[in-house]
Parts: structure tokens; C-alpha cells; sequence
């Protein structure tokens, strides 16, 4: 089994801009795409996470690393994963590649808040935790000592 969740967008028209890239604000998109599928793979639905238990998964810090140009109905493979998770932050990182040559077309990264539904931090509820297994400490220092890109 993978450790990364993968799915696929196709651009649209509209997400390019006046070149015919794709425009940079839609990988952010993308990146919630490929959140939402993690979930599903993994084996609930973010939705009802909001819905039955007022936990949300709140965008605390976000980049992106560009690579090379998308455009026009490019297909592009996203990939997920998990890269840290504590009692009330989950760190995830995200390839985009273009599904015909395989190249990476972007990299990137968000770190999230475990909040309730008035914004106000809390910790994973407990039948979440399976899903998220907490990072060792040695291991979140160590990634802290990495660069950030290559």
C-alpha cells in the first residue's frame, strides 16, 4: 500500500490565465482536492467529520514549490500524505504531476489547526486518531532541520 493518496484533475479552461498556464492560486485548490480524497481513502469523509463531530481541519500555513507549467486539459495526478500529526496539528504534503509524463509539476505543503466549529483549537477527537498517528518528537525535529525545498 502507498502511503499517499492519489487522484486526478483535468485543467479547466478557466484555470489558466491569459498565457495559458495554469494560474498559481488553483494548486491550493488542488491541494484541498487531494485532502478530501486522503480522507476518503483512509476511510471517512471530512464532511461528516464537520457535520457529526464540529472538528475541522483549518489551513494554518501553506506553500507551494512550481516546477513547470500545467495548462489547458493537462491531466494532473495529485498525491497526499500525511507528513506529521500531533493531538491538534496535521502537517501534509502534496506532489502534482503531470499524469502523461510523470514530471513533477509542483510540490508543497500545509500545517493545520484541529478547531471547533467557532475556531478555537481543539484535539482530534479520538476516532480520528487511527487516521492520523502521531509523529514522534525526534522525528518532527529532524524534519525541522531540513530545508524546506530542494
Amino acid at each position: 500500500m502507498n502511503d499517499f493518496a492519489e487522484t486526478t484533475v483535468r485543467v479547466r479552461y478557466a484555470e489558466t490565465d491569459q498565457m495559458g498556464v495554469v494560474y498559481h492560486g488553483n494548486f491550493f485548490i488542488w491541494f484541498e482536492v487531494g485532502r478530501v480524497e486522503l480522507c476518503r481513502q483512509l476511510g471517512f469523509e471530512y464532511k461528516r467529520m464537520e457535520i457529526e463531530d464540529d472538528s475541522y481541519i483549518v489551513v494554518a500555513q501553506a506553500q507551494c514549490r512550481y516546477k513547470r507549467p500545467a495548462h489547458f486539459d493537462d491531466v494532473l495526478t495529485i498525491r497526499t500524505r500525511v507528513t506529521q500529526s500531533q493531538r491538534r496539528t496535521i502537517r501534509f504534503g502534496y506532489e502534482i504531476l503531470d499524469h502523461k509524463t510523470g514530471q513533477t509539476v509542483a510540490t508543497g505543503e500545509t500545517f493545520h489547526v484541529i478547531c471547533d466549529g467557532r475556531g478555537r483549537p481543539k484535539s482530534l477527537p479520538e476516532k480520528y486518531r487511527k487516521y492520523f498517528p502521531p509523529t514522534p518528537l525526534k522525528e518532527i525535529a529532524r524534519a525541522a532541520a531540513r530545508p524546506v525545498h530542494s
